[in-house]
């Protein structure tokens, strides 16, 4: 979801019109609702700056309207939240075998959507070969570079790329 629809959403979750919201940010009167529909229809982009005025008049954290980033624990989180609002996570307690240096009890994630949950069974699968040593290191990452092509199924049919 693009920075714009997630402003859109927590604007009308609050309750607030865009002129509301474009007059606390400190938009003049005439421009005030022109300027929060252009970033929520993605005509513009908020500055940093901006984002952060709109996130703390909507009272959120920054990085729920921001673009996450896949490089830090809290965008990865963030990513999690949006996915579960479109496809409903479940989250489970597992016992992971195969690690020794983090918790053996752990958090897994499945998705309410089965296409989904097969592309992870899958992964799974890629995962467990590269643990036993099946396949090798680049092996796996040419499997994740060159995914859905080198899709197999999980063992269901020869995928187009080896």
């Amino acid at each position: 979801m693009a920075v714009g629809s997630r402003i859109k959403r927590v604007r009308n979750m609050r309750g607030m019109t865009q002129k509301e919201l474009g007059l606390a940010v400190g938009f003049d009167e005439k421009s005030a609702d022109v300027r929060i529909a252009q970033y929520e229809s993605g005509t513009r982009t908020p500055k940093e700056e901006t984002l952060r005025k709109i996130a703390n008049i909507l009272d959120v954290n920054y990085a729920a309207l921001s673009d996450p980033s896949l490089y830090a624990a809290e965008g990865v989180m963030f990513i999690l939240f949006e996915l579960d609002e479109h496809y409903k996570i479940f989250l489970n307690e597992i016992i992971n075998p195969y690690t020794s240096e983090l918790p053996r009890k752990q958090i897994g994630v499945s998705f309410n959507a089965n296409i989904l949950n097969n592309f992870m069974s899958e992964w799974l699968i890629r995962n467990q070969e590269l643990s036993e040593g099946t396949i090798t290191k680049d092996e796996y990452m040419e499997w994740k570079l060159n995914w859905p092509s080198t899709a197999d199924g999980c063992g269901k049919f020869t995928p187009s790329k080896q």
